[in-house]
């Protein structure tokens, strides 16, 4: 009897003690709200750039220069797919909540990686066809007990924090009409919630929104681009920036998409939301007779509460390189000419760093930050960029940088008050911009008025040379007083990591490379590193539990860089993960990648140059933003060199048809043409033969033509600098 009696005084304790534990929880989630996030616990990490200011700088200490190195790994966590990861975990006293592939949001212990619960927005495969930059997602936001993220296919949910269920759940767009995304995280303050939108490439006009965090109900929307003038405008912000618009851009979409940066600042009560590239691409086509196009690549002050327009700034007048200006916007105070200056720091993608007085959108300082051409500097007194002669590719091809991806894209920066710097992931890169010959707008497909192929190369070898040695990545520690470089770290490879910057002297960054890392913030000496054994793109975070301090980042290899540019592997992409350390940490060390699995490939369906030159054209157009530059991929998408020879038996089935729609594959039948799908297939064999051609030859001449190689892209970056 007693020893009954004994267990079931333990079930209650125990019983008790889980009830208690979700109590807390409850109570911890539920006092996320605008005053904690302006408060800014350092043990916690309560918004995606930390606090308002979006600084991205952890007051922790524990783990500093002195012991960085016994940093080591304290648990790992296998999300259900391989694709890249780019979100920002969300921690709240001891809890964890991230976002994964395909808007999946997971909820773990923030000490072990247990998990707690997961919610699965069932994303249809299909969709993915409309992002323009893989399946992913940059987190979710945390207020007043609820869990709030935007899916792929453009709905915005609120989940319990405790449970995981769904407390509401709304549709930001039509997407039946228009291909409207959601990969950005949302902001929240003042009881609303903040989003936009991608799509831009496929032609669609963008906004931002805000709903009630309670009940999803929509309160206000604010357009970026004006619509059709016949059918009236919303607000006289849309009746001013049609005046910078000429011929019929709502046809094309306009573009303008809030994708990414979205920042409210308690401090003067305003929301600052940085706006994205034309669509298309190409300014002659959607704006022939010349304009501005108001509010592309701008930063645009906004009402939080009515959505009205307070301010702008365009950074990027008549846009036309993919130049957005939705890249991470950071708020600070700074003396300027002996005054003390409310400033918005920006380093968007047009590779000069912007400081705007955040009170009017004035223009207080621009300089280059990366090598650039487009424009020789801005004018102080208009505000405006003086471009140079080979920034518009109006009658001929250009080389320009940046390129599209941008000197900085949406990797997040972060600032040190300690030094002073602000750490940039940067990107120095070339593009040749080339106006498509006959320009046809196509619903749902990339809609850029430019080619994106660029020249040929033969040989995957070069190919994977070229890529890694032509387009160069860093981390860039800038100050923002001297406007100039401190100190910079040059990477292996382009696409590295978001930033992290803590009060123990720190900077942690992941690179495309595959390692996680820690710099000093003074000068950028490497002090510890870790193989993810895949790249890194998301940023990291910091947050204490129980006295202890824990670094996480996530890693994945994937978005627009890692897909088109292929980078390929001998082994298969591991699952993408959830990486925790710590000093001391004892978990055991990752599992190796599987080794990848090749089929040999059916023999080339011509030798007509023609037809392959078509199939290539139709490649890029179509395929390449998810199968990689040339045919070569991550390994995360098949490597369409590489599939079984009934991938080919069934080629236009798949291709045309559609037969692997429920598996992200659609068909493009309503745009190609049997004779298309032809040429395209042609052109995937012929680079799947010449890739069994090369590995097949002998290991001494794979090496002899590695290093020729190695020299010719070298002497060929170098000429490339002084374009």
């Amino acid at each position: 009897m007693l020893k009954i009696s004994s267990n079931i005084m333990s079930a209650v304790f125990v019983v008790g003690m889980v009830f208690h534990s979700l109590f807390a929880y409850a109570g911890a989630t539920t006092k996320v709200n605008t005053e904690s996030i302006v408060a800014n616990s350092p043990d916690n990490w309560l918004s995606y750039g930390k606090d308002y200011k979006e600084q991205r700088y952890s007051e922790l200490d524990r783990i500093n220069v002195g012991n960085v190195a016994d940093l080591s790994l304290a648990w790992s966590f296998d999300t259900d797919f391989n694709r890249g990861l780019e979100a920002t975990p969300i921690a709240i006293d001891g809890v964890l909540y991230l976002t994964g592939n395909w808007s999946v949001v997971y909820a773990l212990d923030a000490r072990s990686g247990e998990l707690l619960w997961k919610y699965d927005p069932q994303v249809p495969r299909e969709w993915a066809k409309m992002a323009c930059c893989d399946v992913v997602n940059r987190g979710v936001a945390a207020y007043e007990g609820k869990i709030i993220f935007g899916t792929l296919d453009a709905r915005l949910i609120a989940l319990d924090a405790v449970s995981g269920e769904k407390v509401w759940e709304v549709a930001t767009a039509d997407i039946k009409a228009y291909p409207y995304t959601i990969t950005g995280a949302p902001r929240v303050a003042k009881g609303k919630v903040f989003i936009g939108n991608g799509g831009a490439e496929y032609g669609v006009r963008g906004y931002v929104s805000a709903y009630d965090v309670n009940t999803g109900e929509q309160l206000w929307r604010f357009y970026t681009v004006p619509a059709n003038p016949a059918d009236g405008f919303e607000n006289e912000a849309m009746r001013a920036a049609a005046e910078t618009w000429t011929g019929k851009w709502w046809e094309y979409g306009g573009g303008g998409t809030v994708w990414d940066s979205i920042v409210y600042d308690n401090e003067l009560d305003q929301l600052y939301i940085g706006v994205g590239n034309g669509s298309p691409w190409n300014a002659k086509i959607r704006s022939p007779e010349g304009g501005d196009n108001l509010y592309l690549s701008s930063i645009v002050a906004l009402n939080p509460d009515s959505g009205e327009y307070i301010w702008h700034y365009q950074e990027t007048p008549a846009e036309s390189w993919d130049y957005t200006a939705s890249q991470h916007i950071m708020l600070a105070d700074m003396d300027v000419k002996g005054e003390s200056r409310k400033v918005i720091w920006h380093a968007p993608k047009n590779g000069f760093f912007f400081i705007l007085d955040r009170l009017n959108g004035k223009l207080l300082s621009a300089e280059p930050y990366v090598d650039v051409n487009w424009a020789s500097h801005y004018d102080l007194e208009t505000g405006r960029p003086v471009e140079t002669e080979n920034a518009r590719y109006l009658n001929e091809a250009q080389l320009v940088r940046p390129s599209s991806m941008g000197a900085h894209n949406w990797q997040a920066m972060a600032y040190s008050p300690q030094t002073g710097l602000v750490y940039i992931p940067v990107i120095n890169s070339l593009f040749e911009y080339k106006a498509v010959d006959d320009y046809l707008y196509e619903w749902g497909q990339w809609n850029l008025g430019v080619y994106l192929q660029q020249q040929a190369v033969a040989d995957p070898i070069l190919a994977q040379i070229l890529v890694r040695k032509i387009t160069q990545g860093a981390l860039l520690a800038w100050d923002p007083v001297k406007q100039e470089a401190a100190w910079q770290v040059p990477h292996k490879l382009t696409w590295n990591g978001g930033i992290l910057a803590t009060a123990g002297g720190l900077v942690f960054q992941g690179s495309a490379e595959g390692e996680v890392l820690a710099f000093r913030a003074d000068n950028g000496e490497e002090l510890w590193s870790f193989d993810a054994n895949t790249g890194v793109m998301a940023p990291p975070v910091t947050y204490s539990v129980d006295g202890e301090q824990y670094v996480t980042i996530l890693a994945g290899w994937g978005g627009a860089f890692g897909l088109i540019a292929g980078l390929e592997q001998e082994v298969s992409p591991p699952p993408s993960r959830v990486l925790t350390f710590k000093l001391g940490g004892v978990a055991a060390p990752l599992p190796a990648n599987p080794l990848k699995q090749t089929h040999e490939p059916p023999a080339r369906l011509t030798e007509d140059k023609a037809v392959l030159e078509k199939g290539r054209t139709l490649y890029y157009a179509y395929c390449s933003a998810c199968h990689g530059t040339e045919a070569i991929s991550n390994g995360a998408i098949p490597d369409l060199r590489h599939l079984p020879k009934a991938f080919h038996d069934n080629f236009n089935a798949i291709v045309l048809d559609g037969v692997m729609a429920k598996a992200g594959m659609v068909g493009f039948s309503e745009v190609l043409s049997d004779a298309d799908a032809y040429a395209l297939h042609a052109y995937i064999l012929e680079q799947a033969n010449v890739d069994r051609e090369s590995r097949e030859q002998p290991e001494w001449w794979k090496t002899i033509k590695t290093w020729v190689y190695g020299v010719v892209a070298k002497l060929l970056g170098f000429a490339m600098s002084f374009a």
